[in-house]
């Protein structure tokens, strides 16, 4: 989701994403999921750890996009997570990620990121979790969906200031939820997959992450 041409970045990885390259943990703990997706551009080495932990080292990357979390997303959700490292130097995201169907929404909450953050239609603001998102909508025209094909909303929490990394945090996810839907950004009835992922394009770095 980044830079170069940003929306043409955020297009990728979303369509990365969204073509359900996924594969179950064995010991999944609190999560479900484990995403280990790149391009093929540099050098991208992830490792699924035990439960909810993972890790990745990335070195002049194309896209790509790792984390873990659950096969069916939640409104209700507290997502916990420790990045005990966090070290993009280019552009990367920290971020909730997921879809709901009917009506097709991809929605993010970035905590931090590295040279580029995200923006929008600005729509307001929420405070959540010791810190303030600005919250924006984005659209994508007829472009890679979990559908196909499609054209779709995108809703973003972005918050106004990098979050600080290596200590246990929380996403209240229904803060968000409930800020969007006070600004008539509705999500859709059915859940598909809500991941905590460590994304980055065209930048090199590390992370690594437990999520519960």
């Amino acid at each position: 989701m980044m830079k170069l041409n940003k929306k043409i970045g955020l297009t990728i990885l979303a369509a990365s994403m969204s073509l359900g390259m996924f594969a179950a943990t064995s010991d999944a703990a609190a999560t479900d999921y484990w995403q280990n997706w790149t391009d093929g551009g540099g050098t991208v080495n992830a490792t699924n750890g035990s439960g909810g932990n993972y890790s990745v080292n990335w070195t002049n990357s194309g896209n790509f996009v790792v984390g873990k979390g659950w096969n069916t997303g939640s409104a209700s959700r507290t997502i916990n997570y420790n990045a005990g490292v966090w070290s993009p130097s280019g552009n990367g995201y920290l971020s909730l990620y997921g879809w709901t169907r009917n009506s097709l929404i991809e929605y993010y909450v970035v905590d931090t990121w590295g040279t580029y953050r995200p923006t929008g239609t600005f729509k307001g603001t929420v405070s959540s979790d010791g810190g303030t998102y600005d919250i924006y909508t984005t659209t994508r025209t007829n472009a890679p969906s979990i559908d196909g094909t499609q054209t779709f909303t995108q809703f973003w929490s972005v918050r106004q200031s990098k979050r600080p990394t290596g200590s246990n945090v929380a996403i209240t996810f229904s803060n968000h939820v409930n800020a969007w839907k006070s600004k008539g950004m509705n999500l859709g009835s059915s859940w598909a997959y809500q991941i905590l992922a460590t994304e980055g394009y065209q930048s090199s770095g590390s992370s690594n992450v437990t999520v519960w």
